[in-house]
């Protein structure tokens, strides 16, 4: 039965996967990223935009200074802005990634399992009966 689940489990995660349009993936990574803390910082003059266009396009940097790390998260594409945030930001959003897709993998897993229940000697009586409603079911 398991191995059965890994593959539906996978086309799961594809199908939410591909509900989501690049707009709603770039804003939702925009939330989380201000949610933990990181502050936004535009993209507005030419010598921000050679700062930013030298960090690799939506993946994070951790750089340190005198002891101090910054994590940078460079959008050229997106909204043309880099977000900054120290280490604490960095925390929060790691574990608001983490929550979110421990909640994504127990919603799908919930609804694989919905219909998995085993019935063991109560299956031959229900066989085409609307499980829904108690008065389907024999006395």
């Amino acid at each position: 039965m398991q191995s059965q689940s890994i593959p539906a489990l996978g086309a799961i995660s594809l199908v939410l996967a591909a509900c989501r349009t690049p707009q709603q993936a770039v804003q939702s990574k925009e939330n989380q990223l201000a949610a933990a803390g990181f502050t936004l910082q535009p993209a507005n003059s030419p010598k921000r935009i050679a700062a930013m266009n030298e960090f690799p396009q939506n993946k994070f940097v951790r750089l340190t200074s005198g002891g101090t790390v910054v994590y940078v998260y460079a959008d050229p594409a997106g909204c043309q802005c880099a977000y900054f945030g120290n280490q604490t930001a960095w925390s929060n959003y790691r574990a608001a990634v983490f929550a979110n897709q421990l909640a994504n993998e127990q919603q799908m897993i919930a609804t694989m399992n919905q219909d998995a229940f085993d019935f063991g000697p109560w299956a031959p009586l229900l066989v085409g009966r609307d499980l829904r409603s108690r008065a389907s079911l024999p006395d």
